[in-house]
């Protein structure tokens, strides 16, 4: 693993089947041909750069249409003791830790069935593909010039020379990352614009709340087990403040239950405003649209703590407003949502209320908290 030297423009990394590109604010890469060694044309500085490596093993998306889901190491994999280690002795015993032990696979976090290959590739025939994967495959069989696909950037806010054990370890679990991005101590934020990242998913709430007010949607995941099988891509949402805005829940925690409902019966015209996962799901709608019902392999929820007869109105008008097709919602009247979810079994959902994520994650079902008012 090379450092970056004071009196060198040169830069070495040993990794197998990834090439290594530099996103420089002012500054020219060549990538040299078989090699990870990259010339600079300029003075290289740390604090204005960040490394960007691809995944040469797969087919690299078209920058323009892919549909990029930014997801950090943390909430990939299990690193809560190499982070405990991070915060507490610093950052020249973590890379230490981490090149120590970067043939030894980290732990699987609360992302992985996202993207999780269930079988080895080049080892045996794969039996079934991670949900992402098989909607890109399914989308590829209808048309094979499709470029609107998913594709997964794995991000580490620490440097490079760390970062073996990362990619050794997606390598581990056959994971299908495009590429991998060590921000060097930098807020993802601007590396997120920068991508056009349609979602972004972190242990950090810093980095969630920073990627909330640049306008991406985005989500924190804490680790936890969890059990998810389904073969399809399933996604749930809450409704207010993660699907639409949080105009009713300010109402109902500034005047009360019986003033919501009446605020809600005069606006039940008016569609309620957007809310952080809206482009997200509207992604994920118009994906759907590309396939017949019985070969859609998209699933969509709305599990909402409004009542149906009261405010479910409002929220179904303003779906309809939008165009778009939830596949099933749940009106659940301030019920736990655990049990439903159970049922459902999504590979994630999206919810504003720390009791909720509780109850999901309860039932091993893996929860992504969307913090609202971030400041």
């Amino acid at each position: 693993m090379g450092n970056i030297l004071s009196d060198s423009m040169t830069k070495t990394y040993n990794v197998p089947n990834f090439e290594l590109h530099e996103r420089l604010d002012s500054c020219t890469v060549e990538i040299l041909p078989h090699s990870f060694k990259i010339l600079f044309d300029c003075v290289l500085k740390m604090e204005s750069t960040f490394e960007v490596i691809l995944n040469t093993q797969l087919k690299q998306k078209d920058p323009k249409e892919a549909i990029s889901i930014a997801i950090s190491a943390r909430a990939l994999f299990d690193m809560e003791e190499e982070h405990e280690l991070f915060l507490t002795e610093g950052e020249e015993e973590f890379v230490s830790h981490q090149i120590t032990n970067e043939n030894i696979p980290l732990k699987e976090g609360i992302v992985a069935p996202f993207v999780k290959l269930s079988c080895k590739l080049h080892r045996r025939p794969v039996a079934s593909h991670s949900a992402i994967q098989m909607v890109n495959n399914k989308l590829l069989a209808r048309d094979p010039e499709e470029k609107q696909l998913f594709e997964i950037i794995l991000l580490s806010t620490h440097s490079a020379e760390g970062g073996v054990r990362i990619i050794n370890s997606v390598n581990h679990y056959d994971l299908e990352i495009s590429k991998f991005c060590f921000l060097g101590g930098k807020d993802p934020a601007k590396y997120l614009h920068s991508e056009d990242v349609k979602l972004f998913l972190s242990a950090c709430e810093t980095s969630v709340c920073n990627a909330l007010k640049k306008d991406i949607p985005a989500a924190l995941v804490i680790q936890q087990k969890s059990q998810i099988k389904e073969s399809h891509l399933k996604v749930a949402f809450d409704g207010d403040s993660v699907l639409f805005s949080d105009e009713t829940d300010t109402v109902f925690h500034e005047k009360g239950l019986d003033e919501v409902i009446k605020y809600e019966k005069d606006m039940e015209h008016v569609p309620i405003g957007e809310g952080p996962m809206k482009k997200f799901a509207m992604i994920l709608g118009e994906m759907k649209k590309k396939f017949s019902p019985e070969n859609d392999p998209i699933c969509t929820y709305l599990v909402t703590a409004r009542s149906g007869n009261k405010l479910g109105i409002r929220a179904i008008k303003t779906l309809r407003s939008w165009g778009l097709k939830i596949d099933e919602a749940f009106f659940m009247a301030g019920s736990p949502k655990g049990p439903l979810l159970a049922h459902i079994q999504p590979h994630i959902f999206f919810d504003d209320n720390a009791r909720n994520i509780k109850g999901a994650r309860e039932y091993g079902i893996p929860a992504a908290f969307v913090p609202c008012g971030c400041e």
